[in-house]
């Protein structure tokens, strides 16, 4: 399937970010995460991706290359402003916004995703914390700096088995079992045995 890159789609969320999340909570490994986040649960939720933006598998997780020359783009519009803090001894980007995002590029379920993966992203995790999150099975399958499928945002979902399903596979399985041992053994038939029976 071949996803469509909307950028205009991905300027507003990109300014949308920086001006639903305290600059202080916000740097470029937590700019990632919301940007891949937003476009996976998208398209695992409805086929299709929020921006279509491509992401690769990095060191601390999945990263775009479409992030650097928008933020490029939305610097030299006045749209926000671009400076470097030092944090515990590391040097970490600071996104402060100037201009209000478009909103009206985004559905309302759109703008309740995005707000929600804000919340879980900028506010319950850390850098660190969130890199280790994204450390998921598609990531782990890809090859390092390659491109991270869309169909793999499946994996985004943990596969749990509810208590109730154990019993009912349980039983049902020893139902077959049962089931198996009743009926009448059948004697193996090679494939030479077989056709000499329908040509007889």
């Amino acid at each position: 399937m071949e996803v469509q890159f909307n950028k205009t789609k991905f300027k507003q969320l990109v300014l949308y970010i920086c001006a639903n999340c305290p600059p202080d909570q916000l740097g470029a490994v937590k700019l990632n995460k919301v940007l891949y986040f937003a476009d996976m649960m998208k398209f695992a939720g409805t086929g299709s991706p929020l921006t279509g933006a491509r992401y690769r598998k990095r060191p601390y997780g999945p990263t775009t290359d479409a992030l650097l020359p928008t933020l490029r783009e939305l610097e030299r519009e006045d749209a926000i402003h671009i400076e470097e803090m030092n944090y515990f001894g590391y040097r970490k980007k600071v996104y402060i916004p100037i201009s209000a995002p478009d909103t009206t590029i985004f559905n309302e379920s759109d703008l309740q995703l995005i707000d929600d993966i804000i919340a879980f992203v900028c506010h319950n995790n850390t850098a660190k914390t969130i890199s280790e999150l994204s450390h998921n099975k598609a990531w782990e399958l890809a090859e390092p700096s390659a491109e991270i499928p869309y169909h793999t945002a499946y994996y985004l979902f943990p596969s749990l088995v509810s208590e109730e399903t154990r019993e009912w596979a349980s039983k049902e399985a020893g139902a077959i079992e049962l089931d198996d041992e009743r009926r009448p053994k059948v004697d193996h038939m090679s494939m030479h045995d077989f056709r000499r029976k329908m040509e007889a």
